[in-house]
């Protein structure tokens, strides 16, 4: 039987045990192979802690202060989640940083599924290196945005499910199915064998320019983006079936990875 939550539940004091999925946050919501990572996923402010709550990740519970958690008390009317109201000051002692956003979510972390199970879709993003989690949450974002049926994740990128990049995707990350590839680039080989036509952006000069690709040519298509600075490696460049650039003005010579794969994904029609 589901319990209605009627009455947010104060908390006193940071040394409450009932608070401890949310201490040390610095380190806690690491993955938990990482030092000092519990595999917890944390939301942070009102609406990506509501897009938890209406995702399937578990959650565990909420930490918050009165009046951010109240923002929240339609959500919480009708779901099994203690909400723990606290002072500013202990919020701050117990999760060890200062929140401007006033409230958190904590859910337990789901086992990704297998990339096989991502590929059916006709519109994938795939990612090599991408290891800044700022850009990680605005990849994340802008393919909930524009439609992207999955992102798979290959060489060297860093965890989605870190507390700054869900910040970042405004809690999109939590409903955007997602896997990693472990064998990279040779996990390529499984996309393009099971029909999709993998679209590589990059700067180089000899790319076709992005403006020359007709989406209408082919129905399912990956895109794969790299991160910034390097770029796609030529192992995975190689693996693509074309390489695509965005034309840009003299003496720029990129955009930002995130930017530069939205401007993609619209040109596909992903919209």
């Amino acid at each position: 039987m589901i319990r209605r939550v009627a009455e947010p539940i104060f908390v006193e004091h940071a040394a409450d045990p009932r608070l401890d999925d949310f201490r040390d946050l610095t380190v806690a919501d690491r993955r938990p192979d990482r030092p000092g990572g519990r595999g917890a996923v944390v939301a942070e402010g009102v609406v990506v802690v509501r897009r938890m709550l209406t995702s399937p990740y578990p959650v565990r519970a909420i930490l918050g202060v009165a009046a951010r958690v109240d923002d929240l008390r339609a959500n919480l009317s009708t779901m099994d989640v203690p909400a723990y109201v606290v002072t500013p000051q202990v919020m701050s002692d117990a999760v060890g940083f200062h929140l401007n956003r006033g409230v958190l979510a904590v859910a337990d972390r789901p086992v990704p599924p297998p990339i096989g199970d991502l590929l059916t879709g006709d519109r994938l993003l795939i990612l090599e290196g991408v290891n800044d989690h700022e850009n990680l949450g605005a990849l994340f974002r802008n393919a909930a945005a524009l439609g992207t049926d999955a992102v798979l994740l290959g060489d060297r990128c860093s965890d989605p499910l870190y507390r700054r990049s869900v910040r970042v995707s405004m809690g999109h990350v939590l409903g955007v199915p997602f896997a990693t590839m472990p064998r990279w680039p040779a996990d390529l080989a499984a996309v393009r064998a099971a029909g999709l036509f993998v679209m590589a952006l990059t700067p180089q000069a000899g790319a076709t320019p992005l403006a020359a690709f007709d989406p209408a040519a082919h129905r399912r298509v990956a895109l794969l983006v790299g991160a910034e600075g390097p770029g796609l490696s030529v192992a995975a460049l190689a693996a693509a079936d074309v390489r695509v650039r965005i034309p840009m003005a003299a003496g720029v010579d990129s955009l930002n990875v995130a930017t530069a794969a939205a401007i993609a994904s619209y040109h596909l029609g992903l919209a």
